[in-house]
């Protein structure tokens, strides 16, 4: 059944959402005294446009539904009851899905059947009209509490489902961060309140209603909760609030499997067991990215107590390299390979064949692979940031470039490259920006860069200069070789994101000499690469240009 979701004016949306609250009467009395109930909870995240597997044959949701219809199959013919969860991040990551609005993503997740989701901070990259399309679209209510557009909740906060019998809540929650990390205006007079405050009002009333609450949060796992400079997570809001008896998370893009207490295991194997965390009584998982794994927890309740029998997370087509028989490198099955769902693909091939003629133009080729993984960039000065940030300044003449790592997505690959890899590396649309800077205003703003906590988007990718960042300050610094000069005027290029106070850097809009250049970055980086191919990935490699000490 379809939750009614609130309309985008707020008074409708406040009887919308009272209306479809109220309707909640209607499910069954709740569960007999004595009997033992099955409830097997499935759950993905960050599922960032991948709607079709990728080169390797990994993941993609026609894999993904195979997965799922069979354990839905199974826990039925078991006498269980099932419910499919997103940890929310449907929009941006590749090209096909970016082009055509995650239209395939949407219409992939109704097939599915997924019952709900968490709203994710990159629901808001695009305009609200898209966002609007997308609600309308989903067959399933979009959820979180701690949303505001013009002071009432642009989402309903939660929704109780009947589980074979049993009443189970879920409450949704979406990161306090998402304010600087899409732009402005994507989410004038929105306002994302305290996870910890929204759930502190919704979960007493929830457990006034419901048999099991369950939160689906995009506000990522942060082991022991040490958050860094990132809005509080799923640890934090676990130990603050009782009465949740699972998280079901997004954001942070882990495995989230304990080698020990408070302890992540950040080098899990697929396809070996995974233990999810488990905070103040509640229960915390999250199944990594891009639709890799499909988790699955199978819980009991019986006399109120809700209690987890057997958790795993289970790889979609997921490769290692391996030996092959001729001595080269080649890739196997970490488990056995699942086949495509043939309804599903059905569906998705015509989206994935349009996106396929937009995106296969080459713009030019690398001698090797240009580093810019997600855990790399997001902690480490990487090749694929130099190049982002070279491409900046060969455009707009600039002294030095700043780029944000989380605007970095990908990798690029050793080979012909199309304008789908650089779409890959760069999918958000955004413009590059230039502020005329003294030098004593270098100085501070590096400083600001230097606080930017390794692991988070906003950790800082650097070109055209050389630092030495001590205890969290920057202790040299220059550029061409000579040392930055209080009084010398220099140039420096950002994103238009960065400039707005993205990611929590600095704003610039109000400097003096600030200037949307609006050369988008993608773009940008696209001209680059083809008048310097072929590129040397040597090139572009860090290596002492900056020294975090």
């Amino acid at each position: 059944m379809r939750a009614l979701q609130p309309h985008p004016y707020p008074r409708l949306a406040l009887a919308l959402l009272v209306a479809a609250l109220a309707g909640c009467s209607s499910l069954a009395p709740g569960p007999e005294k004595d009997k033992t109930y099955n409830i097997t909870i499935l759950h993905t995240n960050d599922h960032h446009g991948r709607f079709w597997k990728n080169g390797d044959g990994e993941y993609g949701m026609s894999a993904q539904k195979t997965v799922v219809d069979q354990v839905r199959k199974e826990v039925a013919a078991t006498g269980g009851s099932m419910l499919l969860l997103s940890g929310g991040d449907i929009n941006t990551g590749v090209p096909e899905s970016d082009l055509q609005d995650a239209v395939p993503d949407f219409k992939g997740m109704n097939l599915l059947g997924f019952d709900a989701m968490a709203v994710g901070n990159h629901e808001f990259d695009k305009p609200r009209a898209v966002l609007q399309m997308q609600r309308d679209m989903a067959k399933f209510p979009m959820l979180s509490a701690n949303i505001y557009d013009h002071g009432q909740r642009m989402f309903a906060p939660y929704k109780i489902f009947n589980v074979g019998g049993v009443r189970v809540g879920v409450m949704g929650l979406t990161t306090e961060d998402t304010f600087k990390m899409v732009l402005p205006d994507n989410v004038k007079d929105v306002e994302f309140r305290s996870v910890v405050n929204e759930a502190r009002q919704v979960v007493p009333e929830l457990r006034a209603k419901a048999d099991v609450v369950i939160a689906a949060t995009h506000m990522g796992h942060y082991p022991n909760g040490q958050h860094g400079s990132q809005a509080q997570g799923d640890v934090e809001m676990a130990r603050a609030v009782k009465g949740i008896d699972l998280v079901v998370g997004g954001h942070s893009q882990n495995p989230v499997c304990m080698k020990a207490e408070n302890v992540r295991d950040e080098a899990y194997v697929p396809g070996t067991p995974c233990a999810p965390d488990r905070q103040n009584g509640t229960w915390i998982v999250q199944a990594h990215e891009w639709g890799k794994y499909v988790g699955r927890a199978d819980f009991t309740y019986r006399n109120g107590e809700f209690k987890l029998v057997h958790y795993a997370l289970i790889p979609i087509n997921l490769k290692k390299t391996v030996q092959g028989a001729d001595g080269k490198p080649a890739k196997a099955y970490y488990t056995s390979e699942i086949a495509e769902d043939p309804a599903m693909l059905a569906v998705l091939t015509p989206y994935q064949n349009i996106g396929q003629e937009k995106l296969g133009i080459t713009v030019g080729s690398s001698d090797a692979r240009i580093e810019g993984d997600r855990s790399i960039i997001r902690a480490q000065p990487a090749a694929m940031g130099v190049l982002v940030g070279l491409s900046m300044l060969a455009k707009t003449q600039a002294d030095f470039a700043v780029v944000n790592s989380g605007g970095v997505r990908d990798s690029l690959p050793a080979g012909p490259l199309t304008y789908k890899d650089v779409l890959k590396v760069q999918p958000f649309g955004n413009t590059i920006s230039t502020v005329e800077f003294t030098g004593a205003e270098v100085m501070d703003y590096l400083n600001a860069t230097a606080k930017m906590t390794a692991g988070s988007g906003a950790f800082p990718q650097f070109a055209g200069i050389r630092l030495v960042i001590a205890d969290g300050k920057v202790s040299s610094a220059s550029i061409r070789g000579v040392p930055i000069q209080p009084t010398t005027t220099y140039r420096m290029a950002v994103n238009n994101f960065q400039a707005v106070g993205g990611d929590g850097y600095p704003k610039l809009l109000a400097h003096p000499s600030y200037t949307n250049t609006g050369f988008v970055d993608a773009d940008v980086l696209r001209g680059y690469i083809t008048s310097h191919s072929p590129l040397k990935a040597a090139d572009f490699a860090p290596g002492d240009a900056v020294v975090r000490k």
